[in-house]
């Protein structure tokens, strides 16, 4: 058995065992390092069931994709186009890193459903920490984390976050056969 699956058995097995369930590979899987044929996070659930506090989803990655950004670029345009070209339709945010010279995001504003949003946008110099999230079905859903100075702030990503020196976003991109639609869908619970 391949290592790797190995622990994710292990661990899935613990978390299965707390009420988690895990999309674990197929018996049509051919060698330790193949996936699913089918890899769908909404097979994880049965249509009329409800959706399990946690889900463990597990897959490889195609192949990793580096997007680097230049000054005055917006910072989420730049990536929908570079989901775009790269034809990407589902993938992790592995990392991102850069400097700013404007800022736009949101967060939610209230602990009750509806979820509100509340946006927060400013000029002026700022060190891009972080960027992280999902693409899911060709969407891109992003959170940055950036200071200045005097502050570190963060939410989701919004037009209007501009780039300053350069801003390099790292991709984890799964295969066509991944499917992580409803992923980050509020109402899916």
């Amino acid at each position: 058995m391949n290592p790797r699956w190995f622990v994710l058995s292990l661990i899935g097995s613990v978390l299965y065992g707390c009420g988690i369930r895990q999309m674990t590979p197929s018996s049509t899987e051919t060698s330790g390092n193949q996936i699913p044929k089918q890899n769908r996070l909404t097979d994880l659930v049965k249509e009329g069931e409800p959706v399990p506090s946690s889900l463990v989803f597990s897959s490889n990655f195609e192949r990793i994709v580096i997007v680097r950004m230049t000054y005055d670029t917006d910072m989420l345009e730049g990536l929908r186009e570079a989901v775009e070209q790269q034809n990407i339709k589902n993938a992790v945010i592995l990392s991102g890193i850069g400097s700013l010279r404007s800022y736009r995001v949101h967060a939610v504003s209230n602990t009750t459903f509806p979820s509100q949003n509340v946006f927060f946008a400013d000029e002026g110099p700022y060190d891009l920490t972080a960027v992280n999230g999902y693409v899911v079905g060709g969407r891109v859903h992003a959170h940055i984390t950036f200071s200045s100075d005097k502050v570190s702030l963060g939410g989701h990503l919004e037009p209007g976050t501009r780039v300053f020196t350069f801003c390099i976003v790292t991709l984890g991109v799964f295969g066509d056969e991944v499917d992580l639609n409803r992923l980050d869908d509020k109402t899916w619970r």
